[in-house]
């Protein structure tokens, strides 16, 4: 069994330093050595804005400082990898993404103001009239309920989610559909309606094993998806999708996947340096916390 050895974490958190906002470089101190997540949250506050979103290219790839929803995910996201829920920014947010939010009850992963700033194509706002967007929707309606959130956001969102959800077997499997199957897992493995979000998740487990959404080779190249970006903690729901073995091999794979320069890479479009190094420094923190969650720290 391969696992994280003082000399690996140590070459980790050099490449942190070395490529990571400040942001990564206090998450880091904080999940790994200890340190207090006051200066943590102080970081991330800069990133929200006055409306209750974040930006700042908090999520490397848009490089513009106005709100966007998946932004906003990101910025909650680190706030339950930290625990700290509890944070005003939280509220905040949450006004916010009533304030975007579609007819659907939804929001979209991108507002029309990306256009304004440098993206990647992957970016871009679907044409049309806005509508909501499973993968940002979804995971951020899981945390909410996670940490027992009230907001008048969520009852419609949630509603949004498990419309989407149960109807995902009519979607193709078009691009970046990994992508909603993961945020619909955020979403159900902290619902309320657990007999509901069993059901869900064991039928999109069935899809995705079905259309070979999961790469089960861990050493598949390309921008796949692996069974730890389903289940990158024990106990989810999609962990129930795989043997015991075939994570277990994966975990040998990600603990080997650690490069020369002590980060783990990205597997998406690199399109500009920049954003592919923050998105490096953080895949890393991610990637450790997996690492350790299953433990394979020999720390």
């Amino acid at each position: 069994m391969k696992t994280i050895r003082p000399p690996q974490l140590d070459a980790a958190e050099r490449f942190v330093w070395l490529t990571g906002r400040l942001l990564e470089r206090l998450r880091f101190a904080h999940l790994f050595r200890g340190a207090d997540r006051d200066r943590l949250l102080a970081a991330l506050r800069v990133y929200q804005n006055p409306d209750g979103g974040f930006g700042e290219a908090l999520e490397p790839d848009f490089r513009g400082p106005v709100s966007q929803p998946t932004t906003t995910y990101m910025g909650l996201r680190l706030l339950d990898g930290v625990d700290a829920f509890g944070d005003p920014m939280v509220r905040q947010a949450c006004d916010y993404l009533a304030s975007i939010t579609t007819e659907d009850g939804g929001v979209p992963s991108a507002l029309p103001n990306v256009a304004d700033y440098p993206h990647p194509f992957w970016w871009s706002p679907p044409k049309g009239k806005p509508r909501g967007a499973l993968p940002t929707t979804a995971a951020i309606a899981g945390y909410l309920h996670k940490h027992g959130v009230e907001h008048p956001w969520l009852a419609g969102a949630t509603e949004f989610c498990w419309q989407a959800i149960e109807a995902f077997a009519e979607r193709p499997a078009g691009f970046g559909h990994q992508y909603s199957m993961r945020g619909a897992l955020v979403f159900l493995d902290n619902a309320p309606d657990r007999a509901r979000a069993e059901g869900a998740a064991a039928e999109l487990g069935r899809l995705a094993l079905d259309r070979g959404s999961v790469a089960l080779d861990p050493l598949a190249p390309g921008e796949v998806h692996y069974p730890l970006d389903f289940a990158p903690v024990p106990g989810t729901l999609a962990s129930r999708w795989f043997d015991g073995a075939l994570i277990e091999r994966h975990l040998d794979a990600l603990v080997a996947a650690q490069q020369e320069d002590g980060g783990w890479t990205i597997n998406w479009t690199d399109w500009a340096p920049l954003p592919t190094l923050e998105s490096r420094a953080w895949q890393t923190v991610e990637r450790l916390a997996t690492l350790r969650a299953y433990g394979r720290f020999a720390i």
